[in-house]
């Protein structure tokens, strides 16, 4: 098992030396100013400058293919998305206690993607306030304290979020009241589900929520079977729980069957988190919620978020609502998806290391693991990684043991880069 204290993919500050001395002048600088905490990608870190819509570009003007990032969902620098933040930064920007239509125009057409019954949202900044504050409505709603997560689980790093966030490692602890189920593999996760909770009660532990984003993305990537999370809502609402939704990662079309990821599983949750990727990475997201549970909330909470909701990053977000709308990338993602799972699937018949492919829209995960053995290989994975780098293809890895493959691309991700990707990935195999 890899070191947990270490960041999956993390460069590594004790080879330094080997780099070359421009790039090792700016990681040097990098650390003395900004501290050990910041971590970079790769054995050998890429120095952007640039992005163009799937694109990465480096000091010498070398493309790089994204298919890593997912917050900027509608691509780098989307010219719709740049022209709107520049007209609104150039007219107004400011907080949410002015009388303003734009921000009930945007929040108007948010929550009509939103099933039924889902009828208010509150802005934050960030996917972690947002999930500091889905914790504190949940607490107040139900009386309860206790959490529910899985064994590998990230949601944030705000001091709420990161108590449920145990892929951040050891050294930063979980709270008292959260327990951890095992990451889903069939359809007895709700049962796993209910025996935590009952353990949680036998603690003298209320439940006040289980959350999840319905992708597992730092568990492994496990979306499937569609519909296994039905019985997880039941489970917790049986216990008096809320159910909240992390739409961070799986949100706005990225599984390309529905807009949001908990509508692969024909459930309606009590609360939904969204994070960057609603603004393509200025700093907008929030809370979606049944209007029951905030009504008395609001009512003897003041809650403000300075710019949360300001009118640039609202703005910015409806380009994006425009963009996935007008461009198709809900559809594409699903198409394109499909695409990459057979792509990934017909590379793996090839490759004994690779023990299995999962794939949801433009979310994708290639294990790798000991033929012989069995046992997940992060080693191989990190080396697959960093040798699609140097093929100017970047992707991560994730899951307990890093071993495997994380591939997530902006949503404009099309058919040829699924070929660049498989070439390099192929070319990699080759070398090891």
């Amino acid at each position: 098992m890899r070191d947990t204290a270490t960041m999956v993919n993390g460069f590594d500050m004790n080879s330094v030396d080997a780099l070359d001395p421009e790039l090792r002048r700016i990681v040097e600088r990098r650390a003395s100013l900004l501290g050990p905490a910041y971590k970079l990608f790769y054995a050998n870190p890429v120095r952007i400058v640039r992005g163009e819509g799937v694109h990465l570009y480096d000091a010498d003007g070398q493309a790089y293919l994204d298919a890593y990032n997912n917050v900027p969902s509608v691509g780098h620098c989307h010219p719709r998305v740049v022209e709107a933040i520049a007209r609104q930064a150039a007219t107004l920007n400011t907080h949410t206690r002015y009388a303003s239509e734009l921000i009930l125009d945007y929040a108007e057409r948010l929550l009509g993607t939103y099933p039924d019954g889902v009828g208010h949202v509150m802005f934050t900044c960030t996917g972690s306030e947002a999930v500091d504050l889905a914790l504190r409505v949940a607490r107040f709603y139900t009386g309860g304290e206790g959490v529910v997560i899985t064994a590998n689980a990230y949601h944030g790093v705000t001091a709420a979020a990161a108590e449920i966030s145990p892929s951040l490692g050891p050294a930063v602890p979980l709270g008292r009241s959260v327990w951890t189920v095992a990451p889903p593999t069939d359809q007895t996760f709700a049962h796993q589900v209910r025996a935590a909770i009952a353990d949680m009660n036998r603690h003298g532990v209320r439940l006040a929520a289980f959350i999840a984003d319905s992708l597992f993305s730092s568990d492994g990537i496990r979306p499937d079977p569609a519909g296994f999370l039905r019985p997880v809502v039941e489970v917790v609402h049986d216990a008096g729980g809320l159910y909240i939704a992390d739409e961070v990662q799986p949100g706005f079309g990225r599984t390309g069957e529905a807009m949001w990821g908990f509508q692969r599983h024909g459930i309606v949750p009590d609360l939904a988190v969204m994070g960057k990727p609603m603004g393509n990475g200025m700093p907008i997201a929030g809370v979606a919620a049944r209007p029951e549970i905030l009504e008395e909330f609001g009512s003897k909470i003041r809650y403000f978020n300075t710019f949360g909701g300001n009118s640039v990053c609202i703005a910015a977000a409806a380009a994006v609502l425009d963009v996935i709308e007008a461009e198709g990338l809900r559809q594409n993602a699903l198409a394109v998806g499909l695409y990459l799972r057979d792509t990934l699937e017909a590379i793996a018949k090839d490759e004994p290391r690779i023990s299995a492919v999962r794939v949801c829209g433009l979310y994708a995960a290639a294990d790798f693991a000991d033929p012989a053995t069995g046992e997940p290989d992060g080693a191989t994975a990190i080396r697959v990684v960093n040798g699609l780098r140097d093929r100017r293809v970047l992707i991560s890895a994730t899951g307990p043991d890093g071993s495997s493959l994380k591939i997530r691309p902006p949503l404009p991700f099309a058919r040829p880069h699924v070929d660049r990707l498989a070439e390099a990935l192929t070319d990699t195999l080759r070398t090891l």
